[in-house]
């Protein structure tokens, strides 16, 4: 697939006029004035407050409230910080590889919509031209604040373990196209994907590594042995762990088995209860723990929009019941989960404390990200980003950057 005609156009006008996509207006209670957010449940780096108080003032969270702070009650609800997901390809109808500017925004607010107030923004495999391109808009809107970055799932990958990309376009990770696409990033590449055990694809992690940028080892049929070489290397990050990669075994435990017992890496899970059984979700959350976790989507167009016919990159997908699968194949093909949802699913039917629960969907990728200064917890001096949850964990407000989103609906 190509471009949007005059996508790039479109978005150099509009960071020019500083456009933002459309969000609700700010709740009367906040707008332009210092507030205290009261009575709510208060998930902090510290512990679980009750009865607890948080005061915001501009777009930042302080210590102390000023006298003309004004007070919202939120008793019998839960506050917790904004979501961060660091693998998403689109929602909301839109797709993040192949969309126009605007449609990338709209699907930027859909996520936000549902509690991910900071979002990287994950391409598919595509040729290298596409590719570079891509890397190009996607970086302006992240030097805009709209995402945190780029994340580059394929070429790289094996055809063994390619899941829904194209065959055709998939390619051994040379070092030198891997830094053609970490310079179109200007900067802005988080995450390059790649199956480490393909010729290349060693030095390739040490090229990522030198450069700042997370290797993740993901879609790769790589055995035990090469895996800890790739994380010898440089690898920090196991993309879907699971998924795209050789089942864990007795005798030939591939790469699960390293990623898992390895405090280095960091795996990525989507608890949607499609892609994993729970109890697989249970021994990587029980073995890795809550610090090396980080829920994600893997969302495509579909997530927040409805089920369809869409595509991913090249690919068709046809969604039914809210699982995404290829056309041809069948293969499950991205998510259409949203992170409100699976922090609910990992508190009703995962059986995780609320606490487990906000660590693996904030604090552990606001960490792996490098934004732990800003965002991942309730914490003075860090961004206003929070989720307002009712006491049966459903969504009732999303605050970002000190500006209501969502709610807050108390009633």
């Amino acid at each position: 697939m190509t471009d949007a005609p005059g996508a790039r156009d479109s978005v150099d006008m509009r960071l020019r006029r500083g456009a933002r996509p459309a969000t609700s207006h700010p709740h009367p209670a906040t707008a332009g004035h210092p507030t205290v957010l009261t009575g709510a449940t208060v998930v902090l780096p510290t512990g679980t407050v009750e009865d607890g108080r948080l005061t915001i003032d501009g777009t930042r969270i302080t210590g102390t409230a000023p006298e003309n702070a004004q007070a919202v009650d939120l008793t019998g609800h839960w506050l917790i910080p904004g979501f961060v997901d660091i693998h998403n390809h689109g929602g909301g109808g839109a797709s993040f590889t192949s969309g126009s500017v605007e449609d990338i925004l709209k699907g930027i607010h859909t996520h936000r919509l549902h509690g991910t107030t900071t979002l990287v923004a994950s391409t598919v495999t595509g040729d290298m031209d596409f590719l570079t391109q891509r890397a190009g808009l996607l970086s302006e809107l992240a030097e805009q604040g709209e995402i945190a970055g780029i994340h580059f799932e394929g070429p790289f990958i094996s055809p063994c373990r390619k899941g829904a990309h194209s065959e055709a376009l998939l390619r051994d990770p040379d070092p030198a196209e891997v830094r053609k696409l970490i310079d179109a990033a200007r900067g802005r590449a988080t995450m390059v994907t790649l199956a480490t055990e393909l010729p290349g694809g060693i030095d390739s992690v040490r090229l990522l590594a030198e450069h700042g940028v997370i290797a993740a080892i993901g879609h790769t049929d790589a055995t035990y042995e090469q895996t800890v070489e790739a994380i010898d290397a440089g690898a920090t990050v196991a993309t879907h762990l699971f998924n795209a990669m050789p089942p864990l075994g007795h005798r030939s435990p591939g790469p699960i088995a390293a990623l898992l017992e390895d405090d280095r890496i960091t795996v990525e899970l989507i608890n949607d209860g499609t892609h994993l059984h729970p109890a697989a979700l249970q021994l990587a959350f029980h073995r890795a723990g809550a610090d090396r976790v980080a829920f994600i989507t893997d969302a495509m167009d579909a997530a927040g929009f409805g089920d369809g016919r869409y595509w991913l990159g090249p690919l068709e997908v046809e969604v039914a019941e809210g699982v995404a699968r290829l056309l041809t194949d069948g293969t499950i093909a991205g998510s259409t989960l949203t992170l409100d949802r699976a922090f609910k699913r990992a508190v009703t039917v995962d059986g995780l404390s609320v606490e487990d629960a906000v660590t693996a969907l904030s604090a552990t990728p606001a960490r792996l990200l490098g934004m732990d200064d800003r965002i991942g917890s309730l914490e003075p001096g860090k961004d206003a980003d929070l989720v307002l949850l009712d006491a049966d964990y459903e969504l009732k407000g999303v605050m970002r950057r000190g500006e209501w989103l969502v709610g807050p609906q108390l009633h």
